[in-house]
């Protein structure tokens, strides 16, 4: 059975979590002067963002640190104090404004009646006073976070009972936290109504399951997880300062919305609802108060430019139907919105200013799709799209725009990606060598180990990091032991992170850094399964998951086939092994099989928690197996398991 799936649970994967970090064993290298001036098109004189932010302040937790029942702290607005200073050498100064703008905290009143708490976790949780009680948006990604927002809520508002709780969309900053919020008895009782997008819950789980241990690792440098929090080290992700390391859970939607132009009244509060799939996520709405004038954005606009792919790694988003997507609220709700607010940074206020955000964001996203093609159509190759294309001045210079979290650059290459693929039809680039026999040949050729070193350093000096950077992996890569190699390459990687306007290539290269110049960490690792999560995991799934684990060349020449019987749910499965592949058909069994499994879906959630495990469920006769016990053995000795700490940086 698998010994890993706590790393494959892909929500969970987008914002995963580590409670370790460690300082580098040695002070980063000052910045080079000189190298990573702001863009000259940016005001930093406008302060307009800065008031919006601060707009409306009630209250903040005046320790700055969020604990669990065990005093361990899960959360810190505290940690970020060091942004209070000017942005140091260290840091792209745009980048340096916009966790200044992010680290600021506490509950905030929108308009009468509508309230966010930011800057308790990477995202938002927006509350709504309805007719008799509180309708919770989006909370937040842990327990702990999330109880510590509504207790804040509860105590400078007046005390308000949950009567509905909203998920604009699957990604677990949105949902997470909702057991500090409520409770599954509530809901069950329909005390508490929980709405969210048509097929939440599968997406939930869905989204990069078969891909996530690649994803959790890679999402450790993404969000910085290991990096210390200082001016050398993490300053923020741009989408919002840092991950809460709670506990997070789960508890299913009792209503979705299917439509655009859906509308629903919860607790006294008219809402209008527009869906928004295949955007910032698989499924995904965005709804209008008409109240308020208030609409509530989700993800689709924010401030700052999002990603068409994310750097840890996922399916491709459309900037086309992105751009549609927006383009479609300013058509159909734009004349009546006065505020607009969201599930990551601070509101927009005045129709005026609304409909020109929007608009900018909308044409951002259209402008890098359209761009792309036009160019690719032209006969040039991804990178060299993602090397010219650049926003125009009219979209470039806004503030909102930047890419602290997306890039100009990488969702060039995400459109590009998505309609081409990988192959750019050069054909060299059909069979390359892997990247480790490449490396060593490219040494070869380059005149060996001293020559580039003695070239990279040159460069260095002169600033010129990206082919630096480029060279010197060829060297580590071929020379995994060589040091001075190693050591240079991480002081590049550091020169380039200092001038990242992007909080993830920041603690991509940073993280790197730190990953050159010491041993692996292997004491902690993104921890992603949760019981609600291993719970709502449908049973396909599961087995689809089975099968990426299956070790093909192992199972060369098996026809194996197996049976599960879950006596407490009822549900079947019928898993065949041939050909080195394992299909599953659901809701049937194999009357031939070699060996059938008979347990409860209660108790295969446990195993998957790592909370027992087959043998022993056996021992205590809670599995029972008929037919052949060496066949099932053969079985499930072909699941690999996945190691978390796979190298990046070397080969």
């Amino acid at each position: 059975m698998p010994q890993k799936i706590t790393l494959m649970l892909s929500c969970l994967v987008l914002f995963g979590a580590c409670n370790q970090t460690r300082e580098t064993s040695a002070p980063p290298p000052a910045p080079v002067e000189g190298k990573g001036a702001a863009p000259a098109i940016l005001d930093f004189s406008d302060r307009a963002d800065f008031t919006s932010a601060e707009r409306g302040f009630i209250a903040s937790l005046p320790s700055g640190e969020i604990k669990d029942a065990d005093g361990r702290t899960v959360y810190s607005m505290a940690a970020y104090d060091f942004l209070k200073a000017d942005a140091p050498a260290s840091v792209n100064k745009s980048l340096w404004r916009q966790s200044q703008l992010n680290a600021k905290h506490g509950l905030f009143e929108v308009v009468d009646g509508i309230y966010q708490v930011r800057g308790f976790d990477l995202s938002n949780m927006s509350l709504i006073r309805g007719k008799t009680g509180w309708i919770v948006i989006d909370p937040l990604i842990s327990k702990e976070t999330a109880a510590a927002a509504l207790a804040l809520a509860n105590e400078k508002l007046g005390a308000r009972p949950v009567k509905a709780v909203i998920y604009t969309h699957s990604h677990i900053d949105h949902y997470g936290g909702v057991r500090g919020v409520t409770n599954a008895a509530d809901v069950a009782s329909g005390k508490v109504q929980i709405i969210a997008p048509k097929d939440f819950t599968r997406e939930t789980v869905s989204e990069n399951i078969l891909a996530g241990n690649q994803m959790a690792r890679r999402a450790g440098y993404m969000f910085g997880a290991f990096l210390p929090k200082t001016a050398t080290g993490h300053v923020g992700s741009g989408l919002g300062q840092g991950i809460s390391l709670g506990r997070s859970g789960l508890i299913p939607p009792t209503h979705e919305i299917t439509h655009t132009g859906e509308t629903l009244n919860v607790d006294g509060i008219e809402m209008v609802f527009q869906m928004a799939p295949g955007a910032e996520a698989p499924q995904e709405f965005m709804f209008y108060l008409p109240q308020f004038k208030a609409f509530c954005q989700a993800e689709e606009m924010s401030h700052n430019l999002h990603n068409l792919l994310t750097p840890r790694g996922a399916q491709i988003r459309n900037g086309l139907v992105w751009s549609k997507h927006i383009d479609k609220t300013i058509t159909t709700f734009g004349k009546g919105i006065e505020v607009s607010f969201g599930s990551h940074h601070w509101p927009t206020w005045g129709n005026a200013k609304i409909l020109d955000f929007y608009e900018k964001q909308r044409d951002t996203y259209r402008y890098i799709h359209d761009q792309t093609l036009r160019l690719a159509n032209h006969g040039m190759t991804m990178t060299e799209i993602a090397e010219q294309i650049k926003l125009p001045p009219s979209l470039a210079k806004e503030f909102y725009n930047r890419g602290y979290y997306g890039t100009v650059n990488f969702n060039s290459k995400a459109q590009y990606q998505f309609y081409y693929g990988w192959f750019d039809g050069n054909p060299a680039h059909l069979n390359p060598l892997p990247p480790a026999a490449e490396a060593k040949e490219m040494v070869r050729y380059m005149g060996g180990s001293a020559a580039i070193l003695e070239k990279a350093q040159q460069d260095y000096d002169q600033g010129q990091w990206r082919f630096v950077a480029t060279a010197l992996n060829y060297l580590v890569f071929a020379e995994p032991d060589n040091q001075e190699a190693a050591s240079l390459l991480a002081k590049t990687y550091q020169q380039l992170a200092y001038r990242a306007e992007s909080g993830p290539w920041r603690d991509f290269y940073l993280t790197g850094a730190q990953e050159l110049i010491r041993p692996l960490m292997k004491t902690a690792t993104i921890n992603t399964a949760n019981p609600d999560m291993i719970a709502n995991l449908p049973l396909d799934l599961f087995f689809d998951l089975m099968a990426v684990r299956l070790n093909g060349p192992k199972a060369e020449g098996l026809d194996i086939k197996i049976n599960f019987d879950f006596m407490d749910t009822g549900d079947q499965a019928a898993l065949h092994l041939k050909n080195s592949v394992l299909n599953t058909r659901m809701d049937t069994q194999y009357e031939d099989a070699n060996a059938t499994i008979h347990l409860n879906r209660s108790d295969l959630n446990k195993v998957m928690l790592k909370q027992t495990s087959f043998a022993a469920l056996m021992v205590k006769r809670k599995v029972r197996v008929t037919g052949s016990l060496k066949d099932l053995k053969t079985f499930m000795g072909l699941q690999d398991n996945f190691e978390y700490w796979f190298n990046i940086v070397k080969p």
